[in-house]
C-alpha cells in the first residue's frame, strides 16, 4: 500500500484488514477517532508504535506525555505541525511494511 491508496481507504467505513497496528492507528486517527488510535498503540512496545503513541500524546496536547514516547521511540519531534508529521509517519511507515 502507498500513502495514496491509504488516503483514499479514509473515506471507507474501516481500515484495511492487513495494516499494522501503527498504520491502523493512524488511519482512526485520521477520522477522528483518537482514542480508538490511542488503544492500538498504548501498549505496543515497538519503535513504530512508540512513534504514533507520541504523535497522539503532542496531538491531545500532552506534551510532557509525548516527550515520554518520543524518548522512548529513540526519535526527537522535528516537524513543523501535526498535519506534517502524521503525513511524515504514514509515508515512513508504509515505506517500511512494503520493504518487509
Amino acid at each position: 500500500m502507498n500513502s495514496g491508496h491509504f488516503k483514499m481507504s479514509l473515506t471507507g467505513e474501516a481500515p484495511d484488514s492487513d495494516l499494522p497496528a501503527p498504520i491502523e492507528a493512524l488511519w482512526w486517527d485520521a477520522k477522528g477517532d483518537w482514542v480508538r488510535a490511542h488503544a492500538l498503540v498504548d501498549e505496543l512496545e515497538t519503535t513504530d508504535g512508540m512513534a504514533v503513541h507520541a504523535y497522539l500524546h503532542r496531538k491531545e496536547g500532552s506534551d510532557w506525555n509525548a516527550n515520554y514516547w518520543y524518548q522512548r521511540a529513540g526519535r526527537t519531534f522535528h516537524r513543523p505541525s501535526l498535519a506534517a508529521e502524521w503525513e511524515a509517519l504514514v509515508d515512513g511507515l508504509l515505506a517500511g511494511s512494503e520493504r518487509s
